[in-house]
């Protein structure tokens, strides 16, 4: 049986979220930020925020606000979110209601929270694989036994990536429990529209995934059955998934009102959770002046803390510029990047060895992706005899899962693994940028520093020959946009290797593109990628670009000089073609896209009057078109020709056919036609 304190103390929280409910009914014009309330879901929700521990790992959904006041949360905690007010705990004003994050003394953490529902069952399954890998390494500091629980709509298990994070659940016999709150509704779609099953049948596929069915209405039924899972995640490290029926009470969100199209409300009403608790309180000899007392309470915490919350104060203007990314140590180039004596090596090895060198140092780096395993290696060798070293616990393959591959990484990070994953084919990761662009990249801004995502996101990018329309693209103006994500692009092994370390040790995501035809230096003219390996601590920071090739003074000073300005492929392209034009070219190498090293491309251009940017991707809207127009802003002055862009035919992909292939794609044959033009100029 429940104490009966218990159960008093969940009524009360339902007296208090109640009244907030009312209040921002009342108060519209004030509650003007799209907001939505737990009308109807209390019971379950305040069952699952009472027993939770602060061990515990919490992805709640934007409706799980009785989650959080039964965590201890105060109103007016939650009601500065409401108003996206200067002192908000959670963001500072920046995101939604019911959007927590949270790392306090004597609460559950709770990482960044996106609105997209159904995408936090991916970090969530993140959270605890690595709760599990940190567990069999005997990592973990406590000796107690996290549990993470994933708060979810019914609407959103329809979601793919839903089920991409189920699979893995059971997949790695992972302690999560996914709490499933079944009103029916999905904004305006009923479940009969929108669903063949409800989850508690969908979880029946999902072979090793316990399944539980809770009136979630009940607060006694649904505080027994959650205990229940909990222990049983604590114990046998397993995963759950609780089912539970609820009602929807109050409005989808502010900006859907029930009275637009429900007509169901009446018949749900019977089942308030506020109503049933209270009548249980009173066949349990709780006498009606108490529960007044509780009621009354409750209405006086929610009007005051609403009363302080209009009072506080709204952020400053300036602190919209925080927190885009966590600070990083490492500011300068060390190392010895060419140790004497030692001969060249290949840039896929250069990889190897960096991450080889990480795993030996760093028991909580991780690496995983597709084909990355023992059998294997990597399709690119760039991962061979890792696993060998370091167990099949660290290194290992994932299923086909971009979404999974990208999206746990911040899960992963929120309990402190390092996670380095790959994608196998830049062509490929389109499924995971879902992830990339809501969960990773915002993770810091919108939490205020509290939860940077430490990831690194390995991506063969590229045209090696014969790779066809699936296997050849390069990305990166599509990746650039997106803020709050860090992007490389090496060039050679050297390079590759104090890259790697760097992005390793940064406390942000970092993308490592990797170019498939540099990787060996098979294709002709690549011979410039293979460099002596330097030494293990060798790193580079982010945002210096290099000079790979001077002009001569001479050249420089009758006007017969420029530069070219790129990076991967194109240093190779610039190199090969510049053979032509002795003294005239410098070239340079970005080695990082974001950030960017403006000081050394403007002081290029600068110094010659004439410039090129040169991309293997399709020109047209590409970074390196956009980078022009950087570059004829800044160095107007000092141009003697308008900044030249050389990059892929605007073709829709790169054909598999050699011909159309050479066709489409850049090469130092047409680089030196471009430079011929300018110098002309």
């Amino acid at each position: 049986m429940i104490d009966t304190e218990i159960l008093l103390k969940a009524y009360a929280s339902m007296c208090t979220s109640k009244r907030m409910a009312e209040i921002y009914d009342e108060n519209r014009e004030i509650c003007k930020y799209v907001h939505s309330t737990s009308r109807g879901h209390e019971a379950i929700q305040l069952a699952v925020g009472m027993q939770l521990k602060e061990f515990d790992y919490l992805s709640p959904y934007y409706r799980d606000e009785s989650i959080l006041l039964g965590m201890g949360l105060e109103p007016y905690e939650l009601m500065l979110q409401l108003l996206t007010k200067a002192d908000d705990p959670f963001s500072g004003g920046r995101t939604y209601y019911g959007h927590p994050s949270l790392k306090r003394h004597g609460f559950p953490k709770i990482p960044h929270q996106s609105s997209a529902t159904g995408m936090q069952a991916i970090p969530a399954t993140g959270m605890a694989h690595g709760i599990s890998y940190l567990e069999s390494m005997g990592l973990l500091d406590s000796i107690e036994k996290p549990v993470v629980v994933c708060s979810l709509g019914d609407g959103s298990v329809t979601e793919g990536e839903v089920s991409e994070a189920f699979q893995m659940a059971v997949l790695k016999k992972l302690p999560v429990i996914y709490l499933v709150q079944d009103n029916q509704w999905g904004i305006s779609a009923f479940a009969d529209e929108m669903r063949a099953m409800d989850a508690y049948e969908f979880a029946a596929g999902f072979k090793g995934l316990k399944r539980i069915r809770v009136d979630g209405t009940d607060f006694i039924e649904s505080y027994t059955k959650f205990g229940d899972a909990l222990e049983f995640v604590r114990t046998k490290r397993k995963p759950v998934l609780i089912h539970a029926m609820v009602h929807l009470l109050g409005h989808h969100t502010s900006g859907v009102r029930k009275e637009w199209y429900r007509h169901d409300l009446s018949e749900d009403e019977k089942d308030d959770p506020f109503l049933r608790l209270k009548k249980m309180l009173k066949e349990k000899g709780v006498g009606e002046e108490e529960l007044l007392k509780l009621e009354l309470t409750g209405k006086n915490i929610a009007e005051e803390s609403f009363r302080k919350a209009t009072e506080a104060a709204e952020p400053e203007p300036g602190s919209l510029y925080l927190h885009e990314f966590a600070p990083t140590t490492i500011k300068d180039e060390k190392g010895v990047r060419a140790p004497a004596g030692r001969e060249p090596i290949m840039m896929v090895d250069a990889g190897l060895h960096a991450v080889n060198e990480i795993l030996r140092d760093n028991p909580e780096a991780i690496l995983y992706g597709q084909d990355v395993g023992r059998r294997l290696g990597g399709v690119f060798r760039e991962a061979a005899t890792l696993a060998q070293k370091y167990g099949d616990s660290r290194v290992f393959n994932t299923p086909i899962q971009e979404a999974y591959i990208v999206g746990s990484t911040v899960g992963m990070s929120a309990v402190g693994v390092k996670p380095i994953v790959e994608i196998q084919f830049a062509d490929y990761a389109w499924a995971g940028i879902n992830q990339l662009v809501v969960e990773l990249s915002k993770s810091c801004y919108l939490t205020m520093g509290k939860y940077p995502v430490a990831s690194v996101i390995r991506i063969p990018c590229g045209s090696y020959g014969q790779g066809g329309p699936y296997h050849s693209d390069c990305i990166e103006s599509s990746i650039l946009p997106i803020r709050g994500i860090k992007v490389a692009f090496p060039s050679n092994a050297a390079d590759m290797k104090g890259l790697m370390k760097s992005a390793f040790y940064d406390p942000n995501p970092v993308i490592m593109f990797e170019h498939k035809g540099l990787y060996w230096s098979k294709v002709p003219g690549t011979e410039a990628a293979k460099c002596p390996e330097p030494d293990e601590n060798y790193i580079i920071p982010f945002g210096k670009g290099r000079i790979v090739q001077s002009a001569s003074e001479e050249k420089i000073n009758t006007g017969e000089s420029l530069t070219v300005i790129t990076y991967g492929m194109g240093v190779h392209w610039a190199l090969n073609a510049s053979k032509k034009f002795p003294g005239s070219v410098e070239i340079v190498d970005l080695r990082t896209l974001n950030p960017l090293d403006e000081e050394m491309i403007y002081e290029s251009v600068k110094r010659h009057g004439k410039c090129i940017v040169l991309t293997e991707e399709k020109v047209m809207n590409s970074f390196a078109e956009s980078l022009a127009g950087r570059i004829s802003k800044e160095c107007f002055r000092y141009l003697d020709a308008p900044v030249e862009v050389i990059g892929s035919v605007n073709m829709p992909a790169v054909p598999l056919n050699t011909g159309l292939e050479k066709e489409m794609l850049p090469n130092a044959e047409k680089v030196a036609k471009v430079i011929s033009s300018v110098l002309s100029e």
